[in-house]
């Protein structure tokens, strides 16, 4: 019944007696993507390629060491493979010589970082100092 200058009144809702879920998933679900995409980015492993550049091309001076590392971590002194004491010694030899004969280190893509770091500890050990990395030409890859 309304009656002059009154407002009929309503019933207040019944309270809602259920969680709905669907949001809930919604978010859990993209969270679980973000972390399926991330995690292979946290890994402490890297792989890296060697770097292309425009123009690399090497050159430097006379009084140079060629360096290399294979995949399978095997060293190379001039294209030749060599157990790491020879190499070793070769680079002391070579830093008696010259202390400011550079270095020129290849490394394969697949090579990890902790075996190239131990090259160039192995380098600066020996006392040498001057260390240059040798990248492929982008121009060569094509």
């Amino acid at each position: 019944m309304t009656g002059f200058g009154r407002l009929e009144r309503r019933p207040a809702p019944a309270p809602m007696s259920e969680i709905v879920i669907t949001p809930l998933v919604d978010v859990m679900l993209v969270l679980l993507v973000i972390f399926i995409v991330a995690a292979p980015l946290m890994a402490s492993r890297l792989p890296l390629e060697l770097p292309r550049a425009p123009g690399a091309a090497p050159a430097g001076p006379a009084a140079a060491l060629a360096l290399a590392i294979d995949a399978q971590g095997q060293w190379y002194l001039a294209d030749e493979p060599l157990p790491r004491v020879r190499i070793e010694a070769a680079l002391r030899e070579a830093a008696a010589r010259d202390p400011s004969t550079e270095v020129h280190l290849r490394a394969d893509r697949r090579v990890p970082y902790g075996a190239v770091a131990e090259l160039i500890g192995t380098v600066q050990s020996a006392g040498l100092s001057r260390l240059g990395f040798v990248a492929e030409s982008a121009d060569a890859a094509r």
